[in-house]
């Protein structure tokens, strides 16, 4: 935790209300979001109990197992789920746009949109992972087939949960996570991880402070758990008589017993289903209401192009596997610290709440210009290059060393060495961004009084390149080449 999001915390105790820790979103909001709720049987870390969702906030969807332990009824449970959320996946499908290389040449397509999934929290991502896991090797021939949309479900589901592994994806959100992003509360981050108890800090009822607000949610009767897990109490004193009454329900003449005890346990569900519907609908309004950070769009567009690939390719019909091996690990590693990398950057040139934190760690500085020479050149080689030097003024704690490079927040593309520095006194030579002559372009050097930003880190940073090896070129100290892959023996081992 950083010296300003703990003092907004402190604030927000001392307020009653959560304090800002953004003045932009972060994130994607789609104008249809997938809102899906999961719940599942206690001490069963994949079995399916219910699920709320849908995109209408009036009009949501449930479904539910009405005994989780048996295999049947679940891969029923997951058809129909594959039934609802395939449709919808496959509705952006159509409408793309081409990718075309630098000489023009159409190189593949990316979808004009994509689907985006919102869970109550990061429970629900680790159960649509085990989820998808499950069922994504289940054959849809030879002994005890199944439909081919349960695998197919497995696989897309799978595909969710590892692209929101990676920092700044936005198909697969969970909501707590991306409210504590944007707001600090007065309580831990533990307690952050309740939805309800988040919310009543940012938005309590008129009246009520956020602690009080807080402490409501407490009450499970009041506010049932977000899920995947559910209160105790309503297990033990409602979810096991009603499952009860289902499993010794015998079907009568008209075939009416079983279908009553599953309507009396999808009305309990549903109870603890609805208040959560309603929060998460609270707080899409809430991310809605903030303007989108500028590199939002950039983030999507490679949502996008992955969500494409993805589904272009789905029809191979090859489920993800169960690991990694050695290459695809370390390619799979470095493309997430990259990303995270590059989002932590992305966030602060977006937002100067989240700079100011990068500010106060001596990190990036915030100045004034006192003095400029826009026209100085150097030598470099056989040619003379426009070198500018600006000398700025900053009262933030930062202390460059001679030599170091510095990024400029307002100009991405230009560069500044540091030529001296002298109480709270930077002289910069200015690089890069300028244009190609001895005369700058207009605009692109700052001027005498103009204030300016500069950071330690770059907001397109690349990182390190990594020479890997082929697959079949695994060194034996890392497990050698990965075997072949059998489609005949692709049974999920638990």
């Amino acid at each position: 935790m950083s010296v300003l999001t703990a003092l907004a915390r402190v604030r927000a105790a001392h307020t009653g209300r959560a304090e800002p820790l953004a003045t932009v979103r972060h994130y994607h909001l789609s104008q249809r979001p997938f809102v899906l709720i999961p719940l599942r049987l206690a001490g069963e870390a994949a079995a399916p109990l219910a699920v709320m969702f849908g995109t209408d906030r009036d009009e949501p969807t449930v479904l539910i197992v009405p005994q989780p332990r048996d295999r049947v009824l679940r891969l029923r449970f997951v058809e129909a789920l594959a039934g609802q959320v395939l449709p919808h996946l496959a509705s952006y499908l159509d409408a793309a746009e081409p990718i075309t290389d630098k000489s023009g040449e159409v190189v593949g397509r990316r979808c004009l949109d994509a689907a985006q999934l919102w869970v109550p929290n990061t429970g629900g991502v680790d159960f649509l992972r085990l989820l998808g896991r499950s069922v994504r090797y289940h054959k849809v021939d030879g002994p005890n087939p199944v439909p081919a949309e349960v695998p197919l479900l497995g696989r897309w589901l799978t595909w969710f949960a590892e692209r929101a592994e990676r920092p700044g994806s936005a198909v697969l959100l969970p909501m707590t996570s991306v409210l504590a992003m944007h707001w600090a509360t007065g309580q831990s981050a533990l307690e952050d991880a309740n939805l309800a108890s988040l919310l009543g800090w940012i938005s309590p009822p008129s009246g009520m402070s956020g602690a009080q607000a807080a402490a409501l949610a407490e009450d499970p009767l009041l506010s049932p758990p977000a899920g995947p897990a559910t209160d105790p109490g309503f297990d033990n004193e409602e979810l096991a008589p009603l499952v009860n009454a289902y499993d010794t329900a015998i079907d009568d003449i008209d075939g009416t017993a079983k279908t009553v005890a599953a309507q009396r346990l999808e009305s309990a569900l549903r109870g603890q289903l609805e208040p959560t519907w309603q929060l998460m609908w609270r707080g899409l309004d809430l991310l809605s209401a903030l303007p989108e950070a500028a590199s939002v769009p950039t983030r999507w567009q490679r949502d996008r192009g992955s969500f494409t690939y993805f589904a272009d390719t789905i029809d191979d019909g090859v489920a993800q596997a169960r690991r990694d091996a050695a290459v695809s690990a370390v390619r799979r590693l470095l493309d997430r610290e990259a990303a995270a990398e590059a989002f932590q950057a992305q966030r602060a040139y977006d937002d100067p709440r989240v700079m100011a934190e990068y500010r106060l760690a001596g990190a990036a500085l915030r100045g004034t210009v006192i003095d400029c020479e826009p026209d100085r050149c150097v030598p470099s080689g056989k040619r003379v290059v426009l070198r500018p030097l600006i000398r700025i003024k900053t009262v933030d704690p930062f202390t460059p060393t001679p030599g170091e490079t510095l990024h400029s927040t307002e100009r991405p593309n230009q560069k500044a060495k540091v030529v001296d520095f002298d109480s709270g006194t930077l002289v910069l030579e200015l690089s890069g961004g300028m244009g190609n002559g001895r005369t700058a372009k207009p605009g692109t050097i700052p001027q005498v009084g103009d204030a300016v930003g500069f950071t330690r880190f770059a907001l397109n940073s690349s990182g390190g390149k990594l020479t890997l090896p082929e697959p079949e070129d695994t060194p034996w100290t890392h497990g050698g080449p990965p075997p072949e892959y059998d489609p005949e023996h692709t049974e999920e081992s638990w």
